[in-house]
Protein backbone atom coordinates (compact mmCIF):
# COMPACT_ATOMS: atom_id res chain seq x y z
CA UNK A 1 0.00 0.00 0.00
CA UNK A 2 1.28 3.48 -1.04
CA UNK A 3 1.94 6.01 1.96
CA UNK A 4 2.54 8.89 -0.46
CA UNK A 5 0.22 11.97 -0.69
CA UNK A 6 -1.93 12.09 -3.96
CA UNK A 7 -1.86 16.30 -2.80
CA UNK A 8 0.43 18.19 -4.97
CA UNK A 9 1.49 21.83 -3.89
CA UNK A 10 0.79 24.37 -6.57
CA UNK A 11 3.77 26.71 -7.65
CA UNK A 12 4.50 29.71 -5.30
CA UNK A 13 3.69 32.24 -7.76
CA UNK A 14 0.08 30.52 -8.22
CA UNK A 15 -0.44 30.32 -4.53
CA UNK A 16 0.07 33.93 -4.33
CA UNK A 17 -2.54 34.76 -6.73
CA UNK A 18 0.25 36.89 -9.20
CA UNK A 19 0.49 33.75 -12.11
CA UNK A 20 -2.23 31.85 -13.93
CA UNK A 21 -0.19 29.51 -15.51
CA UNK A 22 -2.48 27.84 -18.40
CA UNK A 23 -3.09 31.73 -19.22
CA UNK A 24 0.67 32.17 -19.42
CA UNK A 25 1.18 28.87 -21.62
CA UNK A 26 -1.40 29.77 -23.90
CA UNK A 27 0.52 33.50 -24.74
CA UNK A 28 4.04 31.87 -24.81
CA UNK A 29 2.76 28.86 -27.25
CA UNK A 30 2.18 32.19 -30.07
CA UNK A 31 5.93 32.99 -29.50
CA UNK A 32 5.31 36.99 -29.81
CA UNK A 33 6.95 39.58 -27.45
CA UNK A 34 4.54 40.13 -24.71
CA UNK A 35 2.99 43.49 -24.10
CA UNK A 36 2.68 43.51 -20.35
CA UNK A 37 0.91 46.18 -18.40
CA UNK A 38 0.68 46.44 -14.45
CA UNK A 39 -0.29 49.17 -12.35
CA UNK A 40 0.35 49.97 -9.25
CA UNK A 41 -1.11 52.62 -6.67
CA UNK A 42 0.97 55.59 -7.97
CA UNK A 43 1.88 53.87 -11.48
CA UNK A 44 1.59 52.62 -14.71
CA UNK A 45 3.95 50.27 -16.17
CA UNK A 46 4.49 48.64 -19.65
CA UNK A 47 7.05 46.31 -20.70
CA UNK A 48 7.80 43.89 -23.73
CA UNK A 49 9.09 40.67 -22.65
CA UNK A 50 10.21 37.68 -24.40
CA UNK A 51 10.37 34.17 -23.37
CA UNK A 52 13.74 32.69 -22.40
CA UNK A 53 14.13 29.08 -21.12
CA UNK A 54 16.53 30.46 -18.20
CA UNK A 55 13.74 33.23 -17.16
CA UNK A 56 12.00 35.70 -18.98
CA UNK A 57 13.45 38.73 -20.87
CA UNK A 58 12.42 42.26 -20.43
CA UNK A 59 13.61 44.06 -23.33
CA UNK A 60 11.50 47.03 -22.77
CA UNK A 61 10.27 49.14 -19.53
CA UNK A 62 8.71 51.92 -19.37
CA UNK A 63 7.22 53.34 -16.05
CA UNK A 64 4.77 56.30 -15.78
CA UNK A 65 6.95 57.68 -13.16
CA UNK A 66 9.07 59.13 -16.61
CA UNK A 67 6.03 61.41 -17.44
CA UNK A 68 6.92 63.92 -14.22
CA UNK A 69 10.63 62.80 -13.83
CA UNK A 70 11.42 64.04 -17.78
CA UNK A 71 8.28 65.99 -18.75
CA UNK A 72 6.94 68.06 -15.55
CA UNK A 73 3.29 66.48 -16.13
CA UNK A 74 1.38 67.01 -12.79
CA UNK A 75 -1.25 65.34 -12.99
CA UNK A 76 -2.29 61.85 -12.11
CA UNK A 77 0.45 59.36 -13.29
CA UNK A 78 -2.08 56.08 -12.82
CA UNK A 79 -4.87 57.91 -15.04
CA UNK A 80 -5.82 56.95 -18.66
CA UNK A 81 -3.61 59.81 -20.15
CA UNK A 82 -0.68 58.70 -18.51
CA UNK A 83 -1.35 54.98 -19.31
CA UNK A 84 -1.55 56.07 -22.92
CA UNK A 85 1.50 58.14 -23.11
CA UNK A 86 3.77 55.53 -21.36
CA UNK A 87 2.27 53.17 -23.37
CA UNK A 88 3.71 55.37 -26.71
CA UNK A 89 7.08 55.85 -25.44
CA UNK A 90 7.29 52.12 -24.74
CA UNK A 91 5.83 51.38 -28.13
CA UNK A 92 8.87 53.71 -29.78
CA UNK A 93 11.29 52.21 -27.82
CA UNK A 94 10.29 49.17 -28.90
CA UNK A 95 10.34 50.13 -32.39
CA UNK A 96 13.79 51.24 -31.74
CA UNK A 97 14.52 47.73 -30.82
CA UNK A 98 13.12 46.04 -33.47
CA UNK A 99 10.08 44.63 -31.72
CA UNK A 100 7.55 45.50 -34.34
CA UNK A 101 4.69 43.14 -33.45
CA UNK A 102 3.31 42.14 -30.07
CA UNK A 103 0.62 40.14 -28.16
CA UNK A 104 -1.19 41.87 -24.85
CA UNK A 105 -0.65 39.89 -21.69
CA UNK A 106 -2.85 41.41 -18.64
CA UNK A 107 -2.27 38.55 -16.02
CA UNK A 108 -4.52 38.19 -13.56
CA UNK A 109 -6.36 41.58 -14.13
CA UNK A 110 -10.18 42.16 -15.19
CA UNK A 111 -10.55 43.21 -18.71
CA UNK A 112 -12.68 45.72 -18.87
CA UNK A 113 -13.78 47.55 -22.26
CA UNK A 114 -11.99 51.15 -21.99
CA UNK A 115 -9.73 50.69 -18.85
CA UNK A 116 -6.33 51.77 -17.96
CA UNK A 117 -4.63 48.82 -19.72
CA UNK A 118 -6.50 49.11 -23.12
CA UNK A 119 -5.35 52.97 -22.91
CA UNK A 120 -1.65 51.72 -22.97
CA UNK A 121 -2.26 49.24 -25.89
CA UNK A 122 -3.88 51.94 -27.82
CA UNK A 123 -0.46 54.08 -26.82
CA UNK A 124 1.90 51.97 -28.09
CA UNK A 125 -0.78 51.02 -31.52
CA UNK A 126 -0.36 54.54 -32.23
CA UNK A 127 3.23 54.59 -31.78
CA UNK A 128 3.40 51.92 -34.69
CA UNK A 129 3.89 48.51 -32.78
CA UNK A 130 1.01 45.73 -34.37
CA UNK A 131 -1.03 44.46 -31.29
CA UNK A 132 -4.15 42.36 -32.38
CA UNK A 133 -6.91 44.02 -30.37
CA UNK A 134 -10.39 44.70 -30.86
CA UNK A 135 -11.76 48.45 -31.41
CA UNK A 136 -14.28 47.47 -29.00
CA UNK A 137 -11.83 47.47 -25.85
CA UNK A 138 -9.92 50.54 -26.80
CA UNK A 139 -11.49 53.82 -25.15
CA UNK A 140 -12.03 57.06 -27.46
CA UNK A 141 -9.52 59.80 -27.74
CA UNK A 142 -11.70 62.20 -25.64
CA UNK A 143 -11.27 59.99 -22.91
CA UNK A 144 -7.98 59.04 -23.40
CA UNK A 145 -6.81 63.04 -23.22
CA UNK A 146 -8.99 63.75 -20.45
CA UNK A 147 -11.87 65.51 -20.77
CA UNK A 148 -13.95 63.58 -18.88
CA UNK A 149 -11.83 64.98 -15.92
CA UNK A 150 -11.69 68.50 -16.87
CA UNK A 151 -15.46 68.08 -17.24
CA UNK A 152 -15.69 66.91 -13.33
CA UNK A 153 -12.89 69.66 -12.44
CA UNK A 154 -14.99 72.48 -14.11
CA UNK A 155 -18.58 71.14 -12.63
CA UNK A 156 -16.69 71.07 -9.23
CA UNK A 157 -14.97 74.39 -9.41
CA UNK A 158 -18.86 75.98 -9.95
CA UNK A 159 -20.69 74.01 -7.67
CA UNK A 160 -18.70 73.27 -4.80
CA UNK A 161 -14.91 75.39 -4.87
CA UNK A 162 -13.76 73.62 -1.20
CA UNK A 163 -14.32 69.97 -2.68
CA UNK A 164 -12.59 71.35 -6.00
CA UNK A 165 -9.81 72.45 -3.85
CA UNK A 166 -9.11 69.56 -1.78
CA UNK A 167 -9.54 66.96 -4.73
CA UNK A 168 -7.56 68.17 -6.72
CA UNK A 169 -5.14 69.91 -4.47
CA UNK A 170 -1.70 67.91 -5.44
CA UNK A 171 -2.06 69.57 -8.97
CA UNK A 172 -3.19 72.87 -7.71
CA UNK A 173 -0.36 72.99 -5.15
CA UNK A 174 1.87 72.53 -8.13
CA UNK A 175 0.64 75.41 -10.51
CA UNK A 176 -1.61 72.92 -12.85
CA UNK A 177 -5.36 73.63 -13.45
CA UNK A 178 -7.28 70.10 -13.73
CA UNK A 179 -10.05 71.92 -16.06
CA UNK A 180 -7.05 72.14 -18.42
CA UNK A 181 -5.78 68.83 -18.71
CA UNK A 182 -6.63 68.27 -22.15
CA UNK A 183 -4.68 71.10 -23.62
CA UNK A 184 -1.71 70.02 -21.47
CA UNK A 185 -2.16 66.57 -22.58
CA UNK A 186 -2.24 67.35 -26.34
CA UNK A 187 1.13 69.69 -25.65
CA UNK A 188 2.75 66.38 -23.90
CA UNK A 189 1.69 64.22 -26.71
CA UNK A 190 3.55 66.54 -29.25
CA UNK A 191 6.47 66.64 -27.23
CA UNK A 192 6.85 62.98 -26.94
CA UNK A 193 6.76 62.42 -30.80
CA UNK A 194 9.20 65.11 -31.25
CA UNK A 195 11.64 63.60 -29.22
CA UNK A 196 10.89 59.86 -30.12
CA UNK A 197 10.12 60.53 -33.32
Amino acid sequence: MSKQSRYKVRFRRRREGKTDYRRRLRLLLGGKTRFVVRKTNRYITVQFIDYSVKGDITTVCVSSHILRKKYNWYYSLKNLPAAYITGYIAGKKALKKGISEAIVDIGLQASTRGNRIYAAVKGAIDAGVKIKCGEEVLPPMDRISGVHIASYAKLLKEENPDLYNERFSNIISQGGDPTNIVSEFNKLVEKVKSDYG
